[in-house]
């Protein structure tokens, strides 16, 4: 496998979580292509994951809102599209295929390449390899399916990335018409606590990171256009916290009231 950069390599964290939550919290989520996979990821990754609870979890809440979200619209559109950018090993197709709408598969070269070896494409399913914030992917998508409802889903992808280069993506893919776009942000206060803790604990402190929204309408009126927020709700909200430890309860509960943590859904 080809070595990763700081960001692509944080591509396991939400294995591990999606992991850790089919073994020991299958209340939020069971993936069991995760835990398919689990013995052909590096070994050392297993064995030294320092990781607590909260932090799984978090991993684990991710792809249980983007599953509800992405089951929400396949039920409004059951012929619409789903893309996925950054996609890394995420196996959301596995959970929520209807049999009926195509997939598209994000992410960089690289990235594209050690998800083929581990998750080789499907029916209905496109892998492309290339930058999430370039037109590429739009074009190609559009090119197949042109006048196709589309979901855009971008999972731990934007905190990476400064404010304007997200703007411009999501500028540009409403000039593209029928898209709803879904991702998973911080508050200010948020982005303070990932940087000094969060990060931290999934081994991965050298990543930095820049993308956060205080409020959903003031991101949409930098978008400009004719942008709606459909949805903007605290992180942990349709998580359930039955048999968790407290300090993880605690943690979430906090997260929620300030809303440190949160989904965004965008119509463009």
């Amino acid at each position: 496998m080809q070595k990763l950069g700081v960001v692509e390599d944080t591509l396991f964290v939400p294995m591990l979580g999606r992991i850790y939550a089919s073994e020991h919290c299958p209340q939020i989520l069971y993936d069991k292509k995760a835990l398919e996979l689990k013995k052909k990821l590096p070994s050392d990754l297993i064995e030294q994951n320092k990781q607590n609870q909260y932090t799984l979890l978090a991993s684990a809440s991710r792809s249980a809102n983007m599953d509800r979200f992405i089951q929400s619209f396949l039920e409004r559109r059951p012929n619409g599209v789903i893309v996925q950018l950054g996609c890394g090993l995420e196996t959301t197709y596995y959970r929520c295929d209807n049999r009926r709408t195509h997939w598209y598969a994000v992410d960089l070269p690289h990235v594209i390449d050690y998800r083929r070896e581990l998750l080789p494409e499907l029916e209905r399913e496109t892998y492309l390899a290339g930058d999430a914030f370039s037109e590429d992917w739009i074009r190609q998508v559009r090119t197949e399916f042109p006048d196709a409802p589309i979901l855009v889903t971008a999972g731990g992808l934007f905190h990476y990335f400064e404010e304007h280069k997200v703007i411009s993506l999501l500028r540009m893919i409403g000039q593209f018409g029928n898209m709803e776009v879904v991702f998973d942000t911080v508050n200010k206060r948020g982005m303070t606590m990932m940087k000094k803790k969060y990060m931290k604990q999934v081994g991965h402190a050298d990543a930095q990171m820049f993308f956060y929204v205080d409020s959903a309408e003031e991101l949409a009126a930098k978008i400009r256009g004719n942008v709606k927020v459909i949805a903007e709700e605290p992180y942990y909200r349709y998580i359930p916290k039955n048999g968790l430890k407290l300090s993880t309860k605690v943690s979430m509960a906090v997260s929620d009231q300030f809303k440190m943590v949160k989904m965004i859904c965008l119509k463009t």
